[in-house]
């Protein structure tokens, strides 16, 4: 249920109405701050409740409506329509990633080998025009024996990629016990397709304050992907950023997943939080790559992740899929021309006031 005010109410009646819906009612107000609006969120057992029992306690109260979607805080139905925005402070300043902003790209190695490696490949993708840099330092693999990352080490790597370049890290977490120290160093925490409902996980992401990057699940519904961005939301965390990576169909002979891009006005309409489209999982093979990332971009993505590697025929995860950062310099100058028509390019950051 949301309680939108008219234009030009005044602070101290929303302040007022928040305590008492909070003392009085039972309920958890959450204010949420619009480009023309505001509106106070409420969580809790609001089923038996009459909407205009509640629009009668101020004439402020423009009107009171029931979020009909069984995720709540993800529905943009809980913003009145509007979108919201994760900003990211980073060395370089602050990126916004949202439906009105310019888009972002994110660019590095599946997996973090050495330093060397890393360092080189975010100036190369940061010099294309990248903001963010990603790569894993815990991977969770199908195989046992496969590499699984280097685990803490490769977040010192990635710190010094940061200090090198100025770029934004992205990097997953696996594990509870690992997410204090991915999170001193990640300036995005991201949650890998394989632990979308992963539920203790998801809860302590939302408990603490970086932002959040959710791919989703392999064989999860859109449904069951918002319930999953939901348990982030409950936790308190507000900044989630989806990410559709590809998921499971009945042909896997020519790509690796089957990438999709309906999800994006699918998406648009029934939810608020900024949509990321990774078309390197999404196909499995480099030269599907830009092809998707370009159309995904005119679908109206808000963001883009792309695996890019000096040498794709020698990475210890995910060559086939990884661009060299040649190709990659040239796919920066083929999205700038979709980006410019639909008016979502280039993205530059801004300085935090």
């Amino acid at each position: 249920m949301i309680v939108v005010f008219k234009g030009g109410a005044p602070e101290a009646e929303i302040s007022r109405i928040n305590r008492e819906l909070r003392d009085d009612w039972g309920l958890v107000p959450e204010k949420i701050v619009g480009k023309h609006k505001v509106v106070i969120g409420l969580v809790g057992d609001t089923a038996d409740l009459d909407p205009l029992q509640i629009q009668e306690i101020s004439p402020w109260i423009e009107q009171v409506l029931r979020v009909e979607q069984p995720f709540k805080r993800t529905s943009r139905e809980y913003r009145h329509g509007e979108a919201s925005e994760v900003v990211v402070p980073t060395l370089a300043g602050a990126i916004h990633f949202g439906e009105h902003h310019p888009l972002v790209v994110v660019a590095g190695p599946c997996s973090v080998e050495n330093e060397v490696m890393i360092v080189e490949t975010a100036r190369r993708v940061k010099a294309a025009g990248a903001q963010f840099l990603r790569g894993g330092a815990y991977k969770p693999r199908t195989s046992p024996y496969a590499f699984q990352g280097h685990g803490e080490s490769a977040l010192g790597l990635l710190a010094a990629a940061r200090e090198a370049t100025g770029l934004g890290i992205i990097t997953e977490v696996m594990d509870t016990a690992d997410l204090e120290k991915v999170a001193e160093v990640a300036d995005v925490v991201q949650v890998g397709a394989r632990n979308m409902q992963n539920f203790s996980l998801l809860k302590k992401v939302g408990a603490q304050d970086k932002p959040v990057l959710l791919k989703r699940g392999m064989a999860a519904t859109i449904e069951e992907w918002l319930m999953a961005a939901e348990y982030i939301l409950a936790a308190g965390n507000p900044n989630v950023i989806l990410c559709e990576r590809g998921i499971r169909t009945f042909d896997r002979q020519y790509a690796r997943n089957t990438l999709d891009l309906s999800a994006i006005p699918v998406l648009r309409s029934l939810t608020h939080l900024p949509i990321m489209i990774d078309p390197s999982h999404g196909t499995g093979r480099a030269e599907y790559v830009p092809a998707m990332a370009m159309a995904a971009i005119a679908a109206g993505a808000d963001s883009l992740m792309i695996e890019v590697h000096p040498n794709p025929a020698k990475a210890l995860s995910d060559g086939p899929q990884s661009l060299t950062p040649e190709r990659f310099d040239t796919l920066m100058q083929e999205l700038a021309v979709i980006g410019k028509a639909v008016h979502r390019w280039p993205q530059t950051a801004v300085a935090l006031t």
